[in-house]
């Protein structure tokens, strides 16, 4: 393993950068040359690729989102694009692939690596913790953290004004980041896509967060938790139950920001491990972590299965709102 390529993929997480720099040092510290691709997979197939070193990667641990950009792909789903794309990596003398991103991200990295032998390894970054096989993603830790001070903030505001608040964020198909910014920050109620609520058990929950000698409420609701998010929930309770409530939306600004302490150490191992497990031979795999312990998944089950959401502390967030 003389020379390798690194990519970020998917929407951007902070502690991408965190998880550059370490690949990059730790490929040095072996001896192994690196390149990065710009724009995710669309640079597979453009050929635009960027050498990098260790002083290319100083000064950016403690940046968010990716230096390396990234983009989503279409193309990269036809097969004739991915032998493209492992030709372009052959022409440049590349024996390895780092994927950084989430699920599709991974697939997308599987089929490469099995249709052109080409060794790639995934680590999960994504602020919704999505990824099956692993207990946490890069960027996760952030984004709760991130929003949480946007709702300790808006608890004052709510408290001031006897007011019920409903806080989306992102989650169109998992409510991890939900339930944890939920129980972590207090809420009357947590809406989660998993709870697969209609519209009369929707609007029940809120109602009832507001619950008497309560100076505020917060109910914490999942982007794909009801169907046109937080502001058709806050429309639909205003129609029928004559209940007036107030949203605001955390979109992408929860993507955004330095990352934790935790997401730049965590990116780092991962990283470090990515360059280690390549240069032994293994690849076709994701790196995570498991009860703080390395863990190596072949993408097949990453992408074959769906992580759950820890019901255990749905049921604690509901007991403790009371």
């Amino acid at each position: 393993m003389e020379h390798i390529a690194v990519l970020t993929s998917g929407g951007d997480a902070p502690g991408m950068n965190a998880a550059l720099r370490s690949i990059v040092r730790s490929a040095a510290h072996y001896g192994i040359r690196v390149s990065g691709v710009l724009n995710g997979y669309l640079g597979l197939l453009e050929d635009n690729f960027v050498d990098l070193n260790t002083r290319s990667v100083s000064n950016i641990i403690q940046l968010g989102g990716t230096i390396l950009r990234s983009a989503r792909c279409e193309q990269f789903y036809d097969p004739a694009e991915r032998a493209r794309a492992a030709t372009t990596l052959t022409n440049q003398a590349i024996d390895g692939l780092v994927v950084i991103g989430g699920d599709g991200s991974f697939r997308g990295a599987s089929r490469l690596s099995i249709e052109h032998e080409v060794p790639v390894i995934g680590i999960p970054a994504t602020i919704d913790n999505d990824i099956y096989g692993t207990d946490l993603s890069i960027g996760f830790d952030t984004a709760i953290n991130v929003a949480l001070d946007f709702v300790d903030r808006l608890r004052d505001t709510a408290a001031s004004h006897d007011r019920l608040f409903l806080v989306e964020v992102m989650g169109r198909d998992s409510g991890n980041l939900a339930l944890h910014v939920g129980l972590g920050g207090g809420a009357e109620a947590i809406l989660l896509p998993e709870q697969n609520l209609q519209t009369k058990e929707a609007a029940q929950l809120v109602i009832q967060a507001k619950q008497p000698g309560k100076s505020s409420s917060i109910v914490i609701v999942a982007e794909g938790a009801y169907e046109g998010g937080a502001i058709a929930l806050q429309e639909s309770i205003r129609q029928h139950c004559g209940f007036e409530v107030r949203s605001s939306i955390l979109g992408h600004v929860i993507r955004g920001g330095s990352p934790s302490t935790q997401d730049r150490v965590f990116a780092s191992r991962l990283g470090y491990e990515a360059v280690r497990k390549l240069k032994a031979g293994e690849y076709n795999i994701m790196i995570g972590t498991r009860k703080g312990e390395i863990v190596l998944v072949p993408f097949g089950i990453v992408t074959a299965n769906v992580k759950d959401i820890d019901w255990d502390l749905l049921q604690i967030a509901e007991i403790t709102s009371q």
